[in-house]
């Protein structure tokens, strides 16, 4: 079996895992019914809305 001649320093090491540990920043786009920012294919968290159509009824306290 092939085995490494010498060790791999940890910047090395580092440099080949810091690309799986990259962190994205989700993508916020404004809602079409009340324009409150949301994340896109999701119903909005301040007017319930998705495609177009009410998702949950509002509840009169």
């Amino acid at each position: 079996m092939a085995v490494p001649k010498r060790r791999q320093t940890s910047s090395k090491r580092d440099m080949r895992r810091q690309q799986h540990d990259k962190v994205t920043a989700p993508n916020i786009v404004p809602c079409p019914n009340c324009s409150a920012p949301m994340v896109p294919h999701r119903v909005c968290p301040s007017c319930s809305h998705y495609a177009g159509k009410a998702v949950f009824k509002e509840e009169n306290k």
